[in-house]
């Protein structure tokens, strides 16, 4: 045996475990790969996951914004339509009024904070509208329902595209 490593040749038993060690070698390089792009595609599909999920959460978090926008904006609107020719400080109607209104302001803030711009500014128009109505009222003959139409399917039509 000596004799073939002098010679430039190696033993067959030599040939036989390199190429049996470098079998060994491919095989954990491929075991690893496969894992490896295993592992990503579970993180990816995780990751997908978690966006629809939360994609979903800020659907419903809209909805539920909307629902409270579309309350309040509508008992705003029975204020302009129970609006007092003249009222003064503490009256009943003056103090419901207040409090619809900063409810309204409130929920017409949130919408720009979770909606695109275009739904806030519908929504901006609707409100600007709406508490133009109940603080100076309309000159006579002139519908509350009428005035405020316009500027609530606006808003309306806008969320409807932003949640798509």
């Amino acid at each position: 045996m000596e004799q073939d490593w002098h010679h430039g040749r190696m033993p067959s038993d030599i040939w036989v475990s390199m190429v049996s060690l470098g079998g060994v070698a491919l095989g954990g390089v491929l075991s690893f790969g496969v894992q490896h792009q295993t592992q990503r595609s579970a993180e990816r599909a995780e990751e997908r996951r978690r966006g629809v999920a939360q994609a979903e959460s800020r659907r419903v978090e809209r909805l539920a914004q909307l629902e409270r926008f579309i309350e309040v904006t509508a008992e705003a609107e029975r204020c302009a339509f129970a609006r007092p020719t003249s009222w003064s400080d503490g009256d009943e109607w003056l103090v419901a009024t207040q409090a619809v209104m900063n409810r309204v302001w409130v929920s017409e803030r949130l919408i720009r904070l979770t909606f695109p711009l275009a739904v806030h500014e519908a929504a901006r128009a609707y409100f600007l509208d709406l508490n133009l109505v109940v603080w100076e009222g309309l000159p006579d003959g002139e519908s509350v329902r009428d005035r405020l139409e316009a500027n609530r399917l606006a808003f309306l039509d806008a969320a409807r595209v932003a949640l798509g």
